[in-house]
C-alpha cells in the first residue's frame, strides 16, 4: 500500500509524499524547539527592556514636566513678589520724595523768612543811622541858623545839644499836636 500511495503521490501532485511530510514535521519541531529555547527568550528580554526604557522615559518625562510646572509656579510667585516689591519701593520713593520736597520747601521758606527778617533789621539799623545823621545835620544847621539869628556863637557843645534836643522835642510835639488836630478836624 505504501507503494500504491507513492505511485499515487507521484501521479497526483496534491497528495504529499509521506517521508517528506515526516521530514518536514521533524524539521519544524526542531526549528520550533530552537526558536522557543533560544530566540523567543531573547526577543522577550529585549521587548521587556525596551518596555521598561519606554516606561522609565515616560516616568522621567512626567517627573520633568512636574518639576517644570513647579518651577513655573515658583517663578510666577517670585515674579509677583518682585512686582509687589517694586511697587512698594516706588511708593516708598514717591513718599520719600514728597517728604524731601516738603523739607526743602520748609527750609526755603525758613531761609526766606530769615533773609526778610535780616533785611528788615538792616533796614531798621540803616533808618536809625540815617535818622541820627539827619538829626546831627539838622542840629548843626539849626545851631548855625540860630547863631545867625541870635547873633551869638553857640559853639559850646553842651549848649548846642541842649538847644537842638529842645528844638527837636518842640518839633515832635508840635507835629504830634498838629497831627492830632488834623485828625480832629
Amino acid at each position: 500500500m505504501l507503494k500504491t500511495e507513492m505511485v499515487l503521490a507521484a501521479e497526483n501532485p496534491i497528495i504529499p509524499n509521506v517521508p517528506e511530510l515526516i521530514l518536514g514535521l521533524v524539521a519544524f519541531l526542531i526549528l520550533f524547539f530552537v526558536l522557543k529555547k533560544f530566540v523567543v527568550p531573547r526577543f522577550e528580554k529585549a521587548y521587556e527592556e525596551r518596555a521598561q526604557k519606554i516606561e522609565g522615559g515616560i516616568e522621567r518625562a512626567e517627573k520633568a514636566q512636574a518639576e517644570a510646572e513647579a518651577a513655573l509656579t515658583e517663578y510666577k510667585a517670585q515674579l509677583a513678589d518682585a512686582r509687589s516689591e517694586a511697587a512698594k519701593i516706588r511708593d516708598d520713593a514717591r513718599l520719600e520724595a514728597e517728604q524731601i520736597k516738603a523739607e526743602l520747601r520748609a527750609n526755603a521758606e525758613a531761609e526766606a523768612q530769615r533773609i526778610v527778617t535780616q533785611g528788615q533789621a538792616q533796614l531798621q539799623a540803616q533808618k536809625a543811622q540815617i535818622v541820627t545823621e539827619l538829626r546831627a545835620e539838622l542840629g548843626r544847621n539849626a545851631v548855625e541858623l540860630a547863631g545867625r539869628i541870635v547873633g551869638e556863637s553857640l559853639e559850646d557843645e553842651a549848649r548846642r545839644r541842649g538847644t537842638v534836643d529842645r528844638f527837636l522835642a518842640e518839633l515832635e510835639t508840635s507835629g504830634a499836636n498838629g497831627a492830632g488836630h488834623g485828625a480832629g478836624k
